[in-house]
């Protein structure tokens, strides 16, 4: 059948050089050698950062001596649905036959020393595949501390990431071009997010539909940065321009991702501006970094070439000149009939008038439902934690303030600059905040390993004014803070709401039953 093909085409080719015609070659199909080269490097910064943070918060928080330890909550998951392979198959984790400090710091080093060889240029499916379970282990058993969007969203963007790579080759151009499904996946998940985000806005907080969110945000996110009182100050015109801008972004662009080169690449252009922005005006933990990585996945080589080293360009040329392998290829197609099934439950939830955001609905986490800031807070409420070590925890006790990384606490503290690094303890007090104690039991948890000076919580504050010997009792109080208007002192001001949680000892009757309620209480004193 292919000989009279090739037949036919050269007796056409005399007849049109005869005719003085030339044939018009058909333009190239985009190439995503270079495409592929930057989704690794920033994947790679994000893993990085995030197995940091386990390094550095993990065994405070979810260690064996943590506020929510994991292997408690391994045997307590056991016991509810039976086994261990139960609670494997409901929630996938290499921790499920028993988790130590010394294997979570194992994980913490392992994932980062690897995650720094794809910084560096060197990724393979199989360390792909590698960072990604050990990623998936940490958030399954990491609970209240891990139970953020970005850590389903980290899941699914890793997993993408290992069929973009060859199986054993290490180098930064590899000898194949990328399956090109594997990019439309990152175009589809970029969708998702983006529309998620732009949907629970419109049907949540009517703030975003009168154009006033901004005129809020800035003062009320989780933990403001330096630039954040400025963005705050912008009068209510550009707020609502703002507001504009994102409705436009998370709404309108995602509709262009599929409409051509040129309206994919300005609608990437324009979701990565918003990105930028959310970056500057506040720590937004590694969300924004990460939403970044299938919006460079919607650039083309002939975009990175204009911007990036020629040395680049011309590796990325002979890495592009050879297809994907047919096994690869093969792949590559299995993963886009998995993700389109899997895809039936998060489109459904995006049509659903009960919308939910940062929701997965299988255990792999592979296709999830995103959203973000779909209610803004109007007003900002801090609990202010403070220790004493006088015997009688009244007015006129000696009341000193425990200081959290970031977290607002001294009106005269600058605001901290954290992102892509996310202080957890810190952004579980900001929600706190919006509760009340009984309702946050981990905080009882901190409340005793702070009357105990535990080397580990103290770790994650920014200072111990109990250096010397433990305080004798606790207290938490709320206080409204708002931004300091230009010329006034200090960058907050705020005024005393009321009491969070009265005062607390260590021998206190009503701490020790909350923390025996929950397996805290220790056989004797730390």
């Amino acid at each position: 059948m292919g000989a009279p093909r090739a037949s036919a085409r050269s007796k056409l080719a005399p007849m049109v050089e005869a005719s003085g015609e030339s044939a018009v070659p058909l333009p190239a199909p985009p190439s995503y050698a270079l495409t592929r080269f930057m989704v690794l490097r920033l994947l790679g910064v994000v893993y990085l950062v995030a197995f940091w943070c386990l390094i550095r918060q993990g065994l405070p928080l979810i260690g064996h001596h943590g506020l929510l330890p994991a292997d408690q909550f391994i045997r307590d998951s056991v016991g509810e649905v039976g086994s261990r392979w139960d609670a494997f198959l409901r929630m996938p984790s290499l921790f499920w036959a028993g988790v130590t400090d010394r294997e979570l710091l194992l994980v913490g080093w392992v994932g980062l020393i690897t995650a720094a060889f794809v910084v560096a240029g060197y990724a393979n499916a199989l360390m792909m595949l590698f960072l990604w379970a050990l990623y998936l282990s940490v958030v399954h058993v990491g609970q209240l501390f891990y139970g953020y969007g970005w850590e389903i969203q980290l899941c699914e963007t890793g997993f993408l990431a290992i069929f973009l790579c060859p199986l054993l080759s290490m180098k930064p151009f590899p000898e194949r071009a990328a399956p090109r499904q594997v990019i439309w996946l990152f175009w589809w998940l970029i969708f998702r997010i983006m529309l998620g985000a732009g949907l629970i806005k419109m049907r949540g907080d009517p703030c975003w539909r009168n154009l006033t969110c901004l005129d809020y945000h800035f003062e009320t996110q989780p933990i403001p940065n330096p630039l954040s009182p400025g963005f705050d100050l912008l009068p209510h015109a550009v707020h609502a321009f703002g507001v504009l801008f994102n409705h436009y972004v998370e709404l309108g662009c995602p509709l262009l991702l599929f409409a051509g080169r040129r309206a994919r690449h300005l609608a990437a252009f324009f979701m990565a501006a918003l990105q930028l922005t959310l970056i500057l005006s506040g720590n937004l933990s590694f969300l924004n970094w990460l939403t970044l990585v299938p919006i460079l996945a919607c650039f083309d080589d002939g975009l990175w070439a204009r911007v990036l080293p020629r040395s680049l360009v011309e590796r990325a040329k002979r890495s592009a000149a050879l297809p994907p392998l047919r096994v690869h290829n093969g792949l590559a197609w299995a993963l886009v009939a998995v993700i389109a099934v899997l895809s039936i439950k998060p489109v459904g939830n995006l049509l659903s008038a009960h919308q939910m955001m940062n929701t997965g609905f299988e255990p792999l986490e592979l296709v999830n439902s995103y959203g973000a800031f779909g209610s803004v807070g109007k007003v900002r409420d801090e609990i202010i934690v403070e220790g004493t070590s006088d015997p009688v925890p009244d007015a006129s006790a000696h009341w000193l303030r425990y200081e959290f990384l970031c977290k607002p606490g001294d009106p005269m503290r600058r605001p901290c600059i954290v992102s892509p690094y996310q202080p957890r303890l810190d952004w579980q007090m900001w929600f706190a905040a919006m509760s009340s104690v009984d309702e946050e039991p981990w905080f009882v948890h901190l409340v005793w390993k702070l009357l105990h000076n535990d080397p580990g919580v103290l770790s994650l504050m920014a200072s111990n004014p109990f250096a010397a010997a433990p305080p004798r009792f606790i207290r938490a109080s709320l206080y409204r803070y708002e931004f300091a208007k230009p010329g006034e002192p200090g960058w907050w001001k705020r005024r005393y709401l009321g009491v969070w949680m009265p005062p607390l000892s260590a021998d206190d009757s009503r701490l020790r039953e909350a923390l025996q309620a929950y397996g805290w209480l220790p056989e004797r004193s730390e």
